[in-house]
């Protein structure tokens, strides 16, 4: 059955507004934000920016992340071009993205996934030009060149320079959700290793982050040597053995998208499995506490983004399920969190910048710990865009 003969007209309704106001608040920011790109809202409802070339690094003992989220207001103007036709942000994007390119030779973070699947993967997928291609391409060789070898599997280093040992042996669970890059890669090129890689990632991810109980560390530690981990701990959850909703749903997106890029199932029924206990512990709700284990039931924040992720991984688990039952159990799932994100979440507010509300970055360092972040506006828009124009904006 097509896509959107399977919604209901209300949920069309509900969906198109979303997009709609995706390109009305595009089409405003963009004449007021200047060169740099947003990440997360601040009380006042404005845009928070950064620039584009600020890369990832160590100051001191303390890490900074810099602007991962260039790539996905790329993919955001992208999408309101898709949705609305109009040339004057394919012109935006175009733009953008010569602010954006230079990222790819970025050897410092396993983010340069994150800024080009959503940047420059969907321009070549929208527009056919083979130099966006030609530029991911150049930066998933970056992200391919993270792989650390062990005696027991190889994983990818996730944040700063290799020769810090710092990162060169730990790796995050959101690395899982920048394995698409490789994956497209693979197929782009003709060149498997970049598939070899990727799997190898979520092979070790698998022994070393996924718990028996099917809930996930945020990061792990390796001995260099053997591979085994030497400690689970977490930078943005409540504590080094809770679950962070985002990290899990990260953690459906990747190893579905580990899935489809082998044809093994196995991964395929992981992600269902870490999709079950998201859903168990996140309720008719539908959108996640910002940890699970955080204590604070009464006050404790909600996460519209980690629902937002989840939302674009189970409708990926629906593609891809051989049962058609099980598929249309994923789906609904997905359309059940779009639903609520859209109904209670939305801003539709002028003076809040950002799509959704009630996102949250980094609770314990206090940065967007309750606001639009863009990241969550992004994957918010891909889920809706895989309902309302499949096949539009990414080819996987």
């Amino acid at each position: 059955m097509d896509a959107l003969q399977s919604l209901t007209s209300t949920r069309h309704a509900r969906y198109t507004e979303a997009l709609d106001l995706l390109v009305s608040k595009l089409s405003e920011d963009e004449s007021i934000i200047g060169v740099e790109f947003p990440y997360v809202t601040a009380p006042d409802g404005r845009w928070l920016t950064m620039p584009a070339s600020v890369s990832a690094g160590y100051d001191g003992r303390a890490w900074s992340h810099g602007n991962w989220f260039c790539g996905f207001w790329v993919g955001l103007l992208l999408a309101a071009y898709l949705h609305s036709q109009e040339e004057k942000f394919l012109v935006w994007a175009r733009e953008r993205m010569r602010l954006v390119e230079a990222r790819c030779e970025d050897g410092n973070t396993h983010d340069i996934g994150f800024i080009f699947q959503s940047s420059a993967i969907p321009f070549a997928h929208v527009t056919g030009d083979t130099r966006y291609a030609e530029i991911a391409l150049r930066a998933a060789r970056r992200l391919r060149s993270r792989l650390i070898t062990t005696r027991s599997g190889a994983f990818i280093s996730s944040w700063g320079p290799l020769t810090d040992l710092r990162g060169r042996r730990s790796s995050a669970i959101d690395t899982m959700a920048n394995l698409p890059l490789l994956y497209w890669a693979a197929d782009y090129a003709d060149d498997g290793s970049f598939r070899l890689a990727g799997e190898a990632h979520a092979a070790m991810t698998w022994r070393g982050m996924v718990r028996e109980d099917l809930s996930t560390y945020h990061a792990v530690e390796y001995d260099l040597a053997s591979g085994d981990r030497v400690r689970g701990f977490t930078f943005q959850g409540y504590a080094d053995d809770s679950c962070w909703p985002r990290g899990q749903a990260w953690a459906i997106y990747g190893f579905t998208a580990t899935s489809r890029a082998t044809g093994r199932e196995n991964y395929l029924d992981l992600a269902a499995h870490l999709g079950d206990y998201y859903l168990h512990r996140t309720g008719e709700r539908c959108v996640p506490p910002w940890d699970f284990d955080d204590p604070d039931v009464p006050h404790r924040l909600h996460d519209s983004s980690a629902a937002a992720i989840a939302a674009a991984g189970f409708l990926d688990i629906a593609r891809l399920h051989p049962d058609k039952m099980a598929a249309s159990t994923w789906r609904e799932a997905a359309l059940r969190t779009l639903d609520v994100l859209c109904d209670d979440y939305l801003a539709r507010e002028g003076w809040h910048r950002g799509l959704l509300r009630h996102g949250v970055y980094s609770k314990p360092h206090n940065i967007g710990p309750d606001s639009a972040v863009m990241f969550g506006d992004y994957y918010f828009i891909e889920a809706l865009l895989k309902v309302m124009m499949p096949g539009s904006f990414l080819p996987f």
